[in-house]
């Protein structure tokens, strides 16, 4: 059973976006409304921030007191692809790096309409190599994502490993959106659902921004339709009553057949983007709580290379990368 804490959210979403059921607000009031929202965050205590840029994108690194050195956690935030930012988010990388005990890169990646795919996927691949330059180690780098971001974090392992690349020693999708194409039995399953149909509705429209002249089924949109060998371990957290539910374990399903260690972790009856609100919805905090023990498991046995020990590799173009 929901905590309380998380029954008043579920019913403040739904008084929410109940008006907005006939009339959809345009893409620009969405984000501006996701901006507003950002600022009823609180980052946790003894959380520092310190803007940088990653060859051109605007970034930060979030780092915790005590944060262990020469390891680091690539955050790819959630939105869609068309919406989000550094300031949605900042909280949420916050206490997941504060748990982890590591410090955090988030970069602001390129958006859709304006910046249709492959720019996400090419910003997550130049910010992977940039850190790479900065002296860590494939091994001492997870990549982590929510919702979209989910979905790009497992994008970029497929097209690193398609172009032979050093791999991160692991990746995390908190909810990720693993198929674009939605397929019909995802909206079969939440049509009795009135808020989850809109949500499914809402997001499928968002894919073909996104995919703009790329079929919705390239595998570096949709990561589910992709070969799934080879990849590091995975951990992958959702909610059965996501939207996103069905497809999350059929992806994990496929890439345990394909030989790819993955933690599956399912929780009760939690809305999309749970994590977001760790500050005061139990479920959430112990969903981070669980990320950051799957991170002390990947690096029990290794010990971070030293800064500067790793030379870059070559960073993969836009026509290898698609």
């Amino acid at each position: 059973m929901s905590s309380p804490q998380h029954i008043v959210l579920q019913q403040f979403l739904v008084a929410a976006t109940g008006p907005l059921a006939e009339r959809r607000p345009q893409l620009p009031a969405m984000r501006l409304f996701a901006e507003l929202l950002a600022f009823g965050q609180f980052m946790p205590w003894n959380v520092f921030l310190e803007d940088t840029d990653v060859e051109g994108i605007p970034a930060e690194w979030v780092r915790p007191a005590g944060a262990a050195e020469g390891r680091v956690l690539l955050y790819l935030h959630g939105g869609g692809y068309v919406l989000g930012s550094l300031n949605t988010h900042r909280a949420l990388v916050g206490r997941l790096a504060q748990k982890c005990g590591v410090t955090a890169l988030a970069i602001n990646y390129r958006k859709a309409p304006e910046y249709p795919f492959p720019a996400a996927l090419e910003d997550a691949l130049t910010a992977y190599y940039w850190l790479l330059n900065q002296g860590y180690a494939p091994a001492d780098i997870i990549v982590a994502g929510d919702s979209a971001g989910g979905g790009l974090a497992l994008a970029l392992l497929l097209a690193l490993r398609d172009a032979d690349e050093p791999l991160p020693a692991a990746a995390i999708g908190l909810s990720p959106w693993t198929d674009l194409k939605l397929p019909a039995g995802t909206l079969r399953s939440v049509c009795h659902h009135e808020s989850l149909l809109l949500e499914a509705l809402e997001i499928r429209s968002w894919g073909p921004l996104y995919a703009a002249d790329t079929p919705l089924s390239h595998p570096l949109l949709s990561p589910a339709r992709a070969a799934l060998h080879g990849l590091p371990p995975l951990l992958l957290q959702i909610s059965d009553a996501e939207v996103l539910s069905d497809d999350v374990r059929r992806f994990a399903d496929k890439a345990r057949m394909a030989g790819t260690p993955v933690t599956l972790q399912i929780f009760d009856g939690l809305v999309h983007w749970w994590h977001l609100f760790w500050r005061f919805v139990p479920e959430a905090d112990l969903a981070l709580d669980r990320v950051a023990d799957f991170t002390r498991q990947i690096w029990t046995e290794a010990a971070p290379a030293p800064a500067g020990a790793v030379a870059a590799s070559r960073p993969l173009t836009a026509a290898q990368a698609v």
